[in-house]
Order: structure tokens, then sequence, then C-alpha cells
């Protein structure tokens, strides 16, 4: 799949999703919000995809909105509307697929917060981070208020949304916000590089539910819930393959050779399935 504003690309088990507006800086737009959705859905509905990279043509990940042609947003109150950034971030919310997210350059506004439902955020050195939405007299978008303080904490959360201010690899680094700081030429190898462990490593069955078990568990008021999750998830594990094989693998000292098919396999209870 490849249009003007995204290009979508697999290979090798990896769904490779880019930001394809190198002239303009990656600046988001209606066509690329929509585009980013459709190419994150389709990584997620291919059974040949195991892993998700994100990143952006050229020197900058996404400078932001392109407010150029005034047709960003709307001023009405429509039903069933969503705002542009929700339209990446909500499949990319919902993927049973590990998203690792590469990012060169400025990655401003969307181009923050379409970053934080990812799983992995790699960064180049001269990476610029910034969740700008006060100083442009707007509102933050893509459920950015719910992920941020998730990752960061909400004291760093408060300092970097109400201020404003851009925030460098080095600071992102420490907060959490990426994982890992590269220079800028090996920051996309090194993507490739963490979803070939991935890839040979772990299991597509255990990697979609634990993915969708912390993402939509985590933030309940008490663990009860998750308690109960857990009981049925350990009792399905004698009928698992892949447990079989990830035990037989382990002590036979060889690479497991994890066969479950992610839209198949996954266990009927999960709560969010039904």
């Amino acid at each position: 799949m490849c249009s003007a504003a995204v290009t979508y690309v697999v290979e090798d088990r990896v769904a490779t999703v880019t930001l394809n507006r190198p002239d303009a800086r990656n600046g988001y737009t209606l066509e690329m919000a929509d585009e980013l959705g459709d190419a994150l859905r389709a990584a997620d509905r291919d059974d040949g995809v195991r892993v998700v990279v994100l990143t952006g043509a050229g020197e900058h990940f996404c400078v932001g909105a392109d407010l150029s042609d005034g047709t960003f947003s709307t001023s009405e109150t429509e039903d069933g509307w969503v705002e542009p950034a929700t339209r990446a971030t909500r499949p990319m919310y919902e993927l049973t697929k590990p998203v690792i997210a590469a990012v060169r350059g400025a990655a401003v506004g969307v181009g923050s917060t379409m970053l934080l439902p990812a799983d992995f955020r790699l960064a180049s050195t001269d990476s610029r981070f910034g969740f700008v939405f006060t100083r442009r007299g707007i509102y933050p978008e893509a459920g950015s208020a719910w992920f941020l303080p998730r990752i960061v904490g909400m004291g760093k959360a408060m300092d970097w949304m109400i201020s404003g201010r851009l925030i460098d690899a080095d600071e992102a680094l420490a907060a959490g916000l990426v994982n890992s700081v590269h220079a800028p030429d090996e920051v996309l190898p090194k993507a490739y590089e963490l979803a070939r462990d991935l890839i040979e490593h772990t299991a597509p069955i255990s990697t979609a539910v634990i993915r969708q078990t912390l993402l939509r568990m985590s933030g309940l008021d008490s663990p009860y819930p998750q308690f109960d999750l857990d009981s049925k998830l350990i009792a399905s594990v004698g009928g698992n393959p892949e447990a079989k094989e990830g035990v037989e693998s382990f002590f036979e000292r060889r690479p497991p050779r994890f066969a479950g098919v992610v839209s198949r396999d996954q266990p009927d209870f999960l709560p969010w399935r039904r």
C-alpha cells in the first residue's frame, strides 16, 4: 500500500509505516491521519505481520499539524466525529502487535502525541519533542492526557503539557518517554534490530495478550479484575501450544518456533474480545 502521505511495506514479518511528506517535514494532514489509521488496521489484520515500525521520511518525524488548508478541525459538534490524531492512536492502542517508533528530528504536537501508544520509542540525538498546545491556545489530542502520565508520571506530564516547552532527547530518555537514544542514522536500524529480536524470541499470542492487558487493565482502581483474568489465563496454559513450545525450547536449549496466529488463537474469554 502506498500513497502520497503514508507508505506501508511488509518485509520479514515487519510492517513499516512511514509518514511520507518529507518536503513538509511530515506535517500532519487529514489525509495522513486516515491513511495512518488504515495502515495500522491493515497490520493488525495481517497474520504475516509480527511487529510494526513507525517512522518518518526525511530528517524529521513530524512537526505537528499542517494547518495550511484550514481543514484540520471542525467547528461543529458532530456525533461520531473523530479528531485527526485519534484516528491514528485509537487503532494503535487496539493493535495486537508491538509498535516500535523510530524518531528523528522534530516530533512536536501530534508528532509527540501519536507516539504515546507505541510500545517502544527510539529517538535520535537531535530529536525534539513538544506538547505545545498551551502555546497555540488549543488542547491536547490523541488521548495524550491519558497516555502521557502513565508513561512519565503526573508531575512530568503537568510540566510538559502546561509549559508547552520543547523536550530534548536526553530529557525524554531520563523521563522514560523514549527507551533509547541513537545517532540519527542509527535509529531506524536499531528499530529493526529490536523488531527482529521480538520476532525471533517472543510468542505472538502471549505478546498480544500482554500488550492489551497492560493497556486496558493497569489503570483500573484495584487489581481484583486482573486477579480474575490471571486465573483464567494461567488455567488455559495447559492447552496452549505456545506455552508447550516455550518450555520445550528452553529445556532443549534451542530458539523457540512459535506458530500461534493472533487472529485465531487468542483466548475467547479476554474481556476486550467480547
